[in-house]
């Protein structure tokens, strides 16, 4: 299904954390020299934009999908995720992860990307009508309103990597 355009800005910001994801993936095993720039990298795309991102879809969209029961057990999850996620930024921001742990966070980030891209957003635009979503698009737009649309470019140590 394509996705509506009142998603659009949240699945945009959800491409760029995908593309760290796969940068994370191609560069692994990641030396221990290189573990202290992913951790910049990773603390600065949570600062720059995934910190609002939480937030926006923690007041704005999950609190639309639970008016459909179907739909709480997914936006639990997803919260459950949010938890996880920022306990992993915060360990990148105090440079506490090693090289598996910031493996594990691009594996973890991207499946959670892809339940919410595949399910929640799929249900979602199903279950509500045009005018629910476009209550919705412009409540996200005042919420992200304060993330940084830009992407880092990679140091040496993390540019992008021939698949193996």
């Amino acid at each position: 299904m394509l996705r509506d355009r009142n998603l659009i800005p949240l699945s945009h910001q959800h491409r760029r954390a995908l593309a760290l994801c796969v940068r994370i993936d191609r560069a692994s095993p990641i030396g221990a020299a290189d573990v202290t720039a992913w951790q910049g990298e990773i603390g600065q795309h949570f600062r720059s934009e995934m910190r609002v991102h939480f937030a926006a879809e923690e007041n704005v969209l999950f609190p639309a999908a639970r008016r459909f029961p179907e739909l709480s057990p997914l936006v639990e999850e997803l919260l459950l995720d949010h938890f996880m996620l920022r306990e992993s930024f915060a360990q990148a921001e105090a440079h506490a992860m090693s090289a598996t742990d910031v493996s594990a966070f691009a594996q973890h980030l991207s499946a959670h990307i892809r339940k919410e891209e595949r399910q929640l957003f799929e249900r979602m635009q199903a279950l509500m009508n045009q005018d629910e979503l476009a209550g919705l698009g412009q409540a996200l737009d005042e919420a992200l309103k304060d993330a940084a649309q830009s992407c880092m470019l990679p140091s040496e140590a993390k540019r992008l990597r021939p698949a193996k």
